[in-house]
């Protein structure tokens, strides 16, 4: 599990000749940063006699954001499993016409599976992005560049996710769920860069008083 390794050996491997981690893997992990930048400016407001007034919302927060930052971690290494059994199922023989039958079932099974992975990563940055559009308003002013950059990597690892989505769709043979599919990317998207959008806008506001 990348999870539990040194980052300088996720980051080359990543940047290595080799299949995995990946772009989904990634996403997953730019996703669980973001979901650490806006518990940092929530744990420096929780506990703070300043904030009592928001205090039990505050830690309802930061339970979402933990849930969400674990979830993503292990989406992150949920990613490299799923690309190694898409290539699993691509290298099964295909040279009698039952072989290809059976191929062709393994390599949809597994292309479902790589493509719902991503698809996590974007639901967990939309809830991310959500809290962060909250917390911009009621957390410690002083972290309120790091809900920022929460609110500008849920965005980016959301829209990342989704090209790993679609790489996978692209190639299943179910029409109905890649239109359903994709009626559920652009409702993600949306809704993350919207709050992506409103925390920007105060972040600036802030930083020009």
């Amino acid at each position: 599990m990348y999870r539990m390794r040194a980052i300088d050996e996720y980051v080359e491997d990543a940047a290595a000749d080799r299949p995995a981690p990946g772009g989904g893997s990634v996403s997953a992990l730019a996703g669980a940063l973001a979901a650490a930048m806006s518990a940092m400016a929530a744990n420096f407001t929780a506990g703070k006699e300043k904030f009592a007034d928001v205090e039990e919302r505050v830690r309802e927060m930061l339970d979402e954001l933990d849930f969400c930052r674990e979830a993503l971690l292990q989406l992150m290494d949920r990613d490299v499993e799923a690309y190694g059994a898409v290539s699993e199922a691509y290298s099964l023989p295909k040279d009698t016409e039952e072989h290809k039958a059976s191929r062709a079932e393994e390599v949809d099974r597994a292309l479902r599976s790589a493509m719902e992975v991503p698809l996590d990563v974007m639901h967990q940055c939309a809830r991310v992005a959500d809290v962060a559009r909250e917390l911009v308003d009621v957390g410690n002013p002083n972290l309120i560049t790091d809900v920022g950059v929460s609110a500008i990597l849920a965005e980016a690892a959301c829209a990342a996710a989704r090209l790993n989505v679609a790489v996978n769709l692209k190639f299943l043979r179910a029409p109905e769920l890649r239109e359903r599919t994709e009626a559920e990317m652009d409702r993600l998207t949306e809704t993350v860069s919207e709050c992506r959008e409103q925390v920007g806008g105060k972040v600036a506001h802030y930083l020009s008083e």
